[in-house]
């Protein structure tokens, strides 16, 4: 079975808590690495070796820091970010972020559900869904 996207992705990102679960298992299937982001992760002894970028308003209205170990996606990758649901897309944003500070290639972002209120972002992203919010 094919990538959704013209590039199939060597990492798979996905965000605390369910988007692990779903990234996880997405990057079992497509037989590729997982990178789990983290949420509002607490300064460590090695903090030097994380790259972090904080969300713009979420769904609740609030900022959240996401991050990962900076040695866990490296320049030459192309990462795809896997979560349940999309309703700002700012944890989408902000992991494209993280990834083009890591040097690497960010190909899209795919969900269980996407809500997006913008929908310039389904472009942007770009992002893929399984489900409509307005079809459930």
């Amino acid at each position: 079975m094919g990538s959704l996207y013209d590039v199939t992705p060597t990492v798979v990102v996905g965000p605390v808590s369910r988007g692990a679960l779903v990234g996880a298992l997405t990057a079992a299937a497509l037989g590729v690495g997982f990178v789990e982001m983290r949420k509002n992760q607490a300064p460590a002894t090695d903090s030097d070796r994380w790259v972090q970028r904080t969300t713009a308003p979420d769904y609740r209205d609030r900022h959240v820091v996401f991050g990962f170990r900076r040695d866990l996606v490296r320049a030459g990758d192309r990462v795809l970010l896997v979560d349940d649901w999309a309703d700002t897309g700012a944890t989408a944003v902000t992991a494209r972020q993280l990834v083009e500070d890591s040097g690497a290639q960010w190909i899209g972002a795919a969900c269980i559900v996407d809500a997006l209120t913008d929908a310039r972002l389904r472009h942007d992203l770009p992002l893929r869904a399984l489900l409509n919010v307005r079809t459930l």
